[in-house]
């Protein structure tokens, strides 16, 4: 007889396994099914090891750029490219059995294998080779089966020239050329990775800007940044097609309305995700989809089949981890029957971890404005801040958008060393629905970076001491 469960998750990911982990915390008799390690994109290919890139990078560059600066004289510097991958892997596998023990802590049957659901019930697992090896039931089951890189015609992934985060993350050899195709946070951050190690790197984005959903301002910013690093950056910019041709790889490009064709050894295309949702028997229950990605009640998680929820990437943006995992925790209240209040998708923070970092939370100035909001603007830069002046980072700023009529926070836009850390404070102070005057008021240590965040709210009422 099938084992028999009161939650069910299909799919280990940040959703899904911190879904079960709460289930677990309340009571019900959980399980979670993943054919791959726990952790899924995010800790396996994504969010970790990519960090773990970004800080030798990170590292490296200081010494050999700013080293001089901090009294540091570095003879020879060099670094081994495969010892670099070799710690993200490391750390990646770490990670992910941690969250095996805490599976295994919390109680959690884990379940080796592809979850195929025949009915809202239950659920078959298949090996390798597509083999039923068991089957289980479920009073409810969470679906949090995540996304893959979206692939078009015109940019044909072979995982050998043409590139998806994950092979990009885990190259043999360091390519001296590389072109990266969508300027979003995957991309911006291999841009900043591979630029730093001395790869010859080119952006391309369809939209007016890198970073295209972050305040313009603070994209143009980077922008500046980057060409400073000799990155070749065009927006505005189509591709046509990219080939494999001999041992290079040709992209065809459509700028300005003028054809241009550019040449790189590897193409790593980051132009977004889309839904995991095939294969796993949603078309024959009749689970209710839109733009490939799944439909639910965004107050309960709830698909249109009673007892069939789903969280995360497999429900359509913001494809964030943090997001996914808030989902899974609100999902499995709701089942027990709590009344967590609904998560606000005004106030997620987003953030780009190349340096400068990028961090931001709710509406940009362009947004605010097509909104309707008579807006207030606040800005500190961090070049009139003693921290950032003594640890040598000053580039970039803190920028406050507020409501001019009722002070209320509409959004905090963050460009600078740890930007990607003091977005917490402004993420709080929104959520709580406090003022920049509250922000202003609060007393902030000294010296630190994050009195730049006080600063900019001060500037709003034209309070700023050191500006």
């Amino acid at each position: 007889m099938a084992e028999k469960y009161d939650i069910a998750v299909l799919g280990g990911g940040p959703g899904g396994y911190v879904a079960a982990i709460r289930a677990a915390q309340l009571g019900f008799k959980t399980a979670v099914i993943d054919k791959d390690k726990l952790g899924g994109i995010c800790l396996n290919w994504g969010c970790i090891p990519t960090k773990s890139l970004l800080k030798n990078a990170e590292i490296y560059d200081n010494v050999k750029n700013h080293g001089e600066e901090f009294g540091i004289t570095a003879k020879e510097l060099k670094f081994d490219f495969s010892k670099i991958i070799k710690r993200s892997r490391d750390i990646s596998d770490k990670i992910t059995k941690n969250v095996e023990m805490l599976v295994k802590k919390n109680k959690i049957d884990r379940i080796n294998g592809f979850g195929k659901l025949v009915s809202k019930n239950q659920i078959d697992i298949l090996d390798d080779k597509g083999k039923k090896t068991n089957s289980i039931n479920a009073d409810n089951i969470i679906i949090a089966t995540g996304a893959s890189p979206r692939a078009v015609p015109s940019i044909p992934i072979d995982r050998k020239n043409i590139l998806t985060s994950t092979e990009a993350m885990n190259l043999p050899e360091q390519p001296k050329e590389l072109i990266v195709i969508g300027a979003g946070a995957i991309g911006i951050e291999f841009a900043y990775f591979y630029s730093v190690l001395g790869t010859k790197v080119t952006v391309i984005e369809m939209l007016d800007s890198i970073l295209p959903i972050e305040d313009k301002e603070v994209s143009d910013t980077l922008a500046r940044s980057f060409r400073k690093r000799k990155i070749d950056i065009f927006t505005k910019t189509s591709v046509e097609k990219a080939e494999v041709k001999g041992k290079k790889v040709e992209v065809t490009i459509n700028t300005n309305g003028e054809k241009k064709k550019l040449t790189a050894d590897k193409v790593l295309s980051a132009i977004g995700v889309t839904g995991n949702v095939e294969g796993f028997g949603l078309e024959e229950l009749g689970v209710e989809l839109f733009k490939n990605h799944i439909k639910v009640d965004k107050s309960t998680y709830e698909t249109n089949v009673k007892g069939l929820y789903a969280i995360g990437d497999v429900i359509g943006p913001p494809w964030l981890a943090h997001v996914a995992s808030a989902e899974g925790i609100h999902c499995v209240e709701k089942i027990k029957g709590l009344n967590p209040p609904d998560i606000s998708y005004d106030t997620i923070p987003g953030c780009t971890y190349c340096q400068p970092q990028v961090a931001s939370v709710g509406l940009t100035e362009a947004k605010a404005k097509e909104a309707g909001y008579e807006v207030k603007i606040g800005k500190f830069p961090f070049m009139a801040s003693g921290k950032a002046f003594a640890v040598g980072e000053r580039e970039g700023f803190v920028k406050f958008i507020t409501d001019a009529k009722y002070g209320e926070i509409l959004g905090v836009h963050i460009i600078g060393s740890e930007a990607t850390e003091l977005i917490a404070e402004a993420t709080l102070a929104k959520s709580l629905e406090a003022t920049a005057e509250s922000v202003l008021k609060t007393i902030h240590a000294h010296p630190t970076l994050s009195e730049s965040v006080m600063e900019a709210a001060a500037a709003v009422f034209n309070e700023s001491i050191h500006i």
